[in-house]
């Protein structure tokens, strides 16, 4: 199963850097979205009834890409083995991006020399922050804060969980990098303090990235060729409200030794400037690089799963055989 999953892992980041994300039309998460749409309302006139709907709402919404995705692959394994390979790099494409965010951010860092109108038009599409009077620095401060959250959120939670599970079952990885896309997406919908209904896919957002974003917070070490940054980091990492975003962005702004700033919000190693342009630019390459040394990452996960499975596989065999 060892070179099914590096194959599974290696066709999906192909269509990732061919093709960036899916058209909308028929990307699932966002026919996702359109479920999340949907229970967005209020079903009651009280917090905390919305709270306790919004308890259910986390418990089985992401079921439901999981089931497609699992049952997906399972049918298509009926076909041939090959057709189930595919059909998991398809999930595996569809749960995780790359190439799209990465050529987001690198836009808005260019736009930011001399088009700030553009810049701000863009940057929406990273973050929902009020951009309106935000300084070129500060726009490029948003941009890298993005790329190193959704490092975690887009890439390192799905691919590390498919990659584990994946040389065990393929329908069982899948479901799984399935589920994590679904809990997040929940979180980046209604995970607000001004909707009670999305209190429950917050925490559970919470309790899901807190290892991916740690990952990703060493990933970018690694990229930066300094893991000892990771101690100024942790200095930083807590300021923000989330749990989790502040590693990866905060172990960012110490490797380039730049300011990240959200105003009224969070400001990250504060001593330093906000990036200029070209510290911008090293932005984006240091987190392509955290992106490589994730693949790299869980291709090395996969090979460990699947020995380990072998091992325990050969062990249940030769214990069989002294029962019998």
């Amino acid at each position: 199963m060892t070179l099914t999953t590096l194959a599974v892992i290696g066709l999906a980041f192909s269509l990732d850097i061919l093709f960036g994300e899916p058209p909308t039309a028929f990307h699932p998460v966002a026919w996702f979205g359109r479920l999340v749409d949907g229970l967005d309302r209020q079903w009651s006139t009280t917090a905390r009834r919305q709270r306790l709907v919004g308890v259910g709402i986390a418990a089985a919404a992401p079921l439901v890409p999981a089931t497609v995705a699992g049952a997906t692959v399972i049918a298509a394994a009926a076909l041939n083995p090959m057709a189930e390979g595919i059909a998991a790099a398809l999930v595996l494409y569809s749960t995780t991006s790359l190439r799209s965010l990465l050529e987001l951010t690198a836009n808005v860092v260019r736009a930011t020399d001399g088009d700030g109108a553009r810049a701000r038009e863009l940057v929406v599409g990273l973050v929902g922050r009020d951009v309106s009077t935000l300084s070129p620095r500060e726009l490029r401060s948003a941009a890298l804060e993005s790329a190193a959250e959704n490092l975690a959120d887009g890439l390192v939670a799905s691919l590390l969980a498919f990659s584990a599970l994946a040389p065990i079952s393929l329908p069982v990885a899948a479901a799984v990098a399935a589920w994590i896309k679904g809990v997040n997406t929940l979180d980046s919908m209604l995970g607000y303090p001004s909707k009670p209904i999305g209190t429950a896919s917050a925490r559970l957002d919470d309790l899901v990235m807190y290892l991916a974003a740690r990952i990703a917070a060493v990933t970018i070490a690694v990229a930066a060729a300094n893991p000892l940054v990771l101690r100024r980091a942790g200095q930083w990492a807590r300021v923000p409200p989330s749990p989790n975003s502040g590693w990866p962005m905060a172990t960012l702004a110490c490797a380039m030794d730049v300011r990240l700033e959200k105003p009224s919000t969070y400001v990250l190693n504060s001593e330093a400037e906000l990036p200029t342009l070209a510290e911008g630019e090293r932005g984006v390459a240091l987190v392509t690089s955290a992106a490589i040394v994730s693949v790299l990452v869980a291709v090395g996960l996969a090979i460990v799963a699947s020995t380990a499975g072998t091992t325990l596989e050969s062990q249940a065999t030769a214990i069989a055989e002294v029962m019998r």
